[in-house]
């Protein structure tokens, strides 16, 4: 497992900051995208930059880097330079972060289940 972890995320830790484990854990997996990245990850196997871009319509370059970027240095990501020319590079999950996937799909599973009732009750009627 990877002792990995953000600076503000250690320090909260040792300030006695967080008041359940559950904030540690939604600390880690918070942001717009950072989910929705780890599932891609966990399931869907190693991606490059420019595929996770095309996955996430509306997101910024520089949002993407930031979300990968804390996920990696949270010990959840990792990025591997691939040596080609031009280089390559892959996102993929660590062994800690496939300790998320579970959380992550039945996060997923909720969704669905919570749009399809929504749907069949006519909400948006």
């Amino acid at each position: 497992m990877s002792d990995t972890l953000r600076e503000e995320i250690k320090e909260r830790i040792l300030n006695h900051d967080y008041h359940c484990e559950k904030e540690l854990t939604l600390s880690i997996i918070s942001g717009k995208w950072k989910v929705v990245i780890l599932w891609h990850l966990g399931v869907e196997g190693p991606h490059r930059f420019s595929e996770l871009q095309r996955l996430f319509s509306g997101i910024s370059h520089k949002v993407l880097t930031n979300q990968l970027r804390e996920l990696i240095e949270d010990g959840i990501v990792h990025r591997e330079v691939i040596p080609e020319i031009p280089p390559k590079v892959e996102y993929s999950m660590t062994e800690l972060g496939m300790t998320l996937l579970p959380i992550v799909e039945m996060m997923y599973e909720w969704g669905k289940k919570r749009i399809d009732q929504i749907k069949q009750n006519n909400f948006f009627e």
